[in-house]
């Protein structure tokens, strides 16, 4: 059963994002939100379809659909395929920035309605800036904070320490403290933000808020 609590602060942030433009889908788990996500490729028809990397969005199993060809008629711009040369995956990115359906997670929702991220190269957060036609971030319950300030901080101490540490070899110092030390490391995955105030135009940017924790 939802837990009660838990599910008005996420009708709260709901409301609060749509009177920023933003449209908003509750769904009560991963399994829903990648149902969703299906639905949503079927009723707008996209030709094509790129993402940022995010584990919310790869737990749905939408990402190994279309890795494995379910959607034949769509142009799937992958910019992370293992094995692949540094400069193909790049320039699958950069493809990916004028794609019809850009998919990614969000770092931290502020109860405010501000969205936040932080990002190593900014291929994940161009795309929901600008290009795409539509947008789709997903969030879980995890992800939401009472403050802009709040947001940042979830930033610093959980999100982006907790994304280094996944990347093999890594050495930043934030993975030995757990927490952000506003290192100059060559590998620093600290080096773009973005804060989305508002949506324009309205409704490009629809945010799935998940009732389970997801991602980092």
């Amino acid at each position: 059963m939802t837990d009660q609590t838990t599910l008005s602060t996420l009708e709260r942030c709901a409301e609060i994002l749509r009177r920023n433009h933003f449209d908003v889908v509750l769904q009560p788990d991963l399994a829903a939100a990648g149902q969703y996500l299906r639905d949503e490729i079927q009723r707008l028809t996209p030709k094509s379809i790129s993402f940022g990397d995010s584990m919310t969005l790869l737990a749905t199993g939408l990402i190994d659909d279309l890795r494995a060809g379910k959607y034949p008629d769509i142009t799937f711009y992958d910019g992370f395929v293992a094995g692949n040369p540094d400069g193909k995956n790049m320039e699958r990115r950069r493809q990916g920035l004028l794609s019809d359906l850009f998919l990614t997670g969000i770092n931290a929702i502020s109860l405010e309605g501000s969205l936040h991220w932080l990002d190593m190269i900014g291929n994940r957060i161009a795309p929901v800036a600008f290009g795409p036609k539509k947008v789709i971030l997903l969030a879980g319950r995890n992800k939401i904070c009472p403050t802009p300030a709040d947001a940042e901080a979830r930033i610093r101490e959980i999100a982006a320490p907790k994304n280094a540490a996944r990347h093999e070899g890594f050495t930043t110092p934030c993975i030995k403290t757990g927490r952000c030390m506003d290192c100059r490391s060559p590998q620093r995955i600290c080096n773009e933000h973005l804060i989305l105030s508002r949506c324009y135009p309205a409704g490009r940017i629809t945010v799935v808020l998940i009732d389970q924790e997801a991602g980092l």
